[in-house]
């Protein structure tokens, strides 16, 4: 396990990094979702036994006792150079909301985002008001969704077939506008078959082989699961 002290900031990059505050149930879903899709994750808690059972897990991830309504030990943890911070955190009320507070406040944060988990109403608007990008609800949205939307933020829905096989509902990606589903191939280049393309309201089941893809345009796709997470994610 490599030391907090010794990580290059290059290594905490801001494309893929994520550090996760708070690994419950929700919180190590989120982290084994971002790790499992390639992800830079560093992962913190108040809890030596929730660290402990997270490294069980997930022997490889980055994970550190941290008091995160402190802002020295969010400093130097870490946390503060990663680009996304989920809060996994829901109780009690006043760590999350500080939480979120030292991330997106503190003097020469790196942090561009912020989803903080909520619990009621009111406490997601006491987030949104210190500054949370976005809040979630666990009865809403599992850990593993949220990881996979932050690692795709092309993803519109995914339908899970089985263990293995998915059916994806995407935006367009760039690399992809203006371009006929021939031209892409994507069967032999992704190894995946395109069900529907078009405006999402107006899908055209099996699209013809010339069909055109647009930039307001949604695709459909189905195939094995590490075969779609190597569609273009934006």
């Amino acid at each position: 396990m490599n030391e907090w002290w010794q990580w290059s900031r290059k290594r905490l990059g801001d494309d893929l990094g994520f550090a996760v505050v708070g690994v419950g149930r929700f919180g190590t879903a989120v982290c084994r979702e971002l790790l499992r899709n390639g992800a830079d994750v560093l992962a913190v808690d108040f809890s030596s036994k929730a660290i402990e059972e997270l490294r069980q897990l997930e022997p490889s991830i980055e994970a550190r006792v941290v008091d995160s309504t402190d802002e020295e030990s969010m400093r130097e943890a870490g946390v503060l150079e990663m680009g996304t911070v989920v809060v996994g955190i829901s109780e009690p009320i006043e760590a999350s909301i500080t939480t979120t507070l030292i991330a997106k406040d503190t003097d020469g944060s790196r942090v561009t985002q912020v989803i903080a988990r909520a619990t009621s109403d009111l406490h997601e608007k006491m987030l949104k008001r210190v500054g949370a990008d976005r809040v979630v609800f666990p009865s809403r949205m599992q850990g593993e969704r949220l990881g996979l939307e932050l690692i795709r933020p092309n993803m519109i829905e995914r339908l899970e077939l089985d263990d293995q096989t998915g059916i994806d509902e995407i935006k367009v990606p760039e690399a992809f506008v203006g371009r006929s589903l021939r031209e892409l191939n994507l069967r032999k280049n992704y190894l995946v078959n395109v069900l529907a393309a078009g405006p999402a309201k107006r899908l055209t089941v099996n699209p013809p082989a010339k069909y055109v893809l647009q930039e307001d345009h949604v695709l459909v796709v189905m195939g094995l699961m590490e075969d779609l997470q190597k569609l273009p994610q934006e």
